[in-house]
């Protein structure tokens, strides 16, 4: 049976309670579920997706050359090897998901189309009650379970976000997020702007250059980018050897974390070396006499905002070319035909995209109760940054801005299986986060800071996120190779955790 049509049987199942509700059937979800599967097969569980297909991000986006921006060793499952090339395209990542899901035999346990509208938690009862409706049918039912696991994501799917452009209306082509990519946009022979210079933007304007007429990059700051080959020569020398895939997987994990990991210390010991690197690159694929100043000279230090990997080095090749150019410059309005600059100078366009980010949901716009009162998330504290003050019996999937995202959710998955086997050793039906006393002076942080990573999505958006500490286990540090120990270590009984 193929996965669509376990997807249908498992639709028709009528159960509505569950020991452990997954919301999302993206990458987090379809690891957390193999985990529970794996380390609790005594445990039922489900996955809800209001999608009509698992994947999340990689099944709604559908711009042009959309990829991974993380190597698919550390970014694919630690339990399912990664035998292609570091940098995959969505299509490669649905196949790599859609194997993994059938290997496992998960799709018997996802129900696609259900929309989470509502969760209510009721201590009497220790259980949470969610209001779910069926996007298929408009029909909305309860369903309830005893443990609650967020891996919907932290933004909001349906649209991207696009500011308030002045003159937008006066435009008179297309203007598209990519979030939300037209199926039928024919944009051979078209003169292209692409707004914004991160992941998205560096992806899309290669991808359309040679189609379009020209793709102009517009950016109001640069952005570091990084050049390196989709081949790995470490793979290279692997691949003869007849090592098994596990194997061969485990090195190349480790060694991508290692990259990692000295790339991030540099941004932190040596900022200006790193630099000078990024820009070396840039230059050694745009040529000596491009103006690396202003357009790849970022006024922050590298890492602050996040890295974008280049497969191949293919947006410096399509500037190179001719087939795309990079204008870094602040938008003045709108026009009937492009867009009048700042400075003067008027980008003529039949289709503006607006790279420009998205807005973060971080409990999916799901309406959360506790005991009848209503949850504002921005006030609960983060404990490790998985379990929050206040809300019992729930974990939130949040990754890594530096290291890969499924790195983390290796991490939560085998802590809430620990935490699970835990509450059920001890005979605990809730478990809650509390401050303990000497905890209660604490100077509330914000989840991210701005120091760390000042990316605009996570900044504009950080009101709506969790506080942490500046003590353990209140602290989030975003640092993979601190948290592989600390959060595997975790003092289940250090006085933060509320068992009853």
């Amino acid at each position: 049976m193929n996965i669509q049509a376990q997807q249908q049987a498992a639709a028709g199942q009528e159960q509505t309670h569950f020991d452990v509700l997954i919301v999302g059937a993206g990458i987090s979800g379809i690891d957390a579920a193999y985990h529970l599967q794996r380390d609790m097969p005594g445990k039922s569980f489900a996955l809800l997706d209001k999608q009509s297909s698992f994947g999340g991000t990689w099944h709604v986006h559908r711009y042009p050359g959309i990829r991974s921006d993380s190597d698919l060793y550390t970014f694919g499952y630690s339990w399912k090897p990664w035998m292609g090339t570091p940098i995959a395209t969505a299509d490669e990542i649905l196949r790599y998901l859609g194997e993994a899901i059938e290997e496992q035999d998960l799709a018997r346990h996802i129900r696609y189309g259900q929309l989470v509208r509502a969760a209510a938690w009721d201590g009497e009862t220790a259980l949470w009650t969610l209001t779910v409706e069926d996007r298929e049918t408009g029909v909305t039912r309860p369903m309830t379970c005893s443990f609650l696991w967020m891996c919907q994501g932290y933004y909001r799917h349906d649209e991207g976000y696009i500011p308030d452009y002045p003159g937008q209306a006066r435009f008179g082509g297309d203007i598209i997020h990519p979030q939300t990519w037209p199926e039928d946009l024919d944009y051979s022979g078209k003169r292209v702007v692409v707004i914004g210079s991160g992941a998205t933007a560096a992806t899309v304007v290669p991808a359309m250059a040679g189609t379009a007429e020209h793709v102009t990059m517009l950016q109001r700051s640069p952005t570091y980018f990084f050049a390196r080959p989709n081949t790995s020569e470490l793979a290279e020398l692997l691949k003869p050897l007849g090592l098994p895939d596990e194997w061969f997987h485990e090195i190349m994990r480790r060694k991508y974390l290692y990259d990692g990991e000295v790339t991030a210390r540099r941004s932190r010991e040596e900022p200006d070396s790193l630099r000078n690197d990024l820009l070396a690159g840039a230059k050694a694929y745009l040529g000596e006499d491009y103006p690396i100043d202003p357009h790849f000279t970022p006024t922050y230090r590298p890492w602050r905002q996040r890295l974008a990997l280049i497969p191949d080095g293919d947006l410096y090749k399509a500037i190179r070319s001719g087939t795309a150019s990079v204008a870094t410059d602040r938008i003045e309005t709108f026009t009937e035909t492009g867009i009048q600059l700042a400075s003067g100078e008027h980008l003529d366009a039949d289709i503006i995209v607006s790279a420009t980010g998205f807005d973060m949901s971080p409990l999916g716009d799901i309406l959360f109760t506790v005991d009848g009162a209503m949850l504002d998330f921005s006030q609960c504290w983060a404990h490790r940054g998985i379990l929050f003050s206040g809300l019992p019996n729930l974990a939130w999937m949040f990754g890594y801005l530096r290291t890969s995202w499924t790195m983390r959710a290796d991490l939560i998955a085998e802590f809430v299986i620990r935490l699970l086997r835990h509450m059920e050793a001890n005979g605990a039906r809730s478990v809650t986060p509390t401050l303990r006393e000497r905890d209660r002076d604490m100077a509330p942080l914000p989840l991210i800071s701005e120091e760390n990573f000042n990316a605009g999505y996570i900044q504009r958006s950080m009101h709506l996120m969790p506080r942490q500490g500046d003590r353990p286990p209140w602290v989030f540090s975003q640092d993979y190779y601190t948290e592989k120990d600390e959060i595997a270590g975790a003092d289940l009984e250090d006085g933060t955790l509320i068992f009853k």
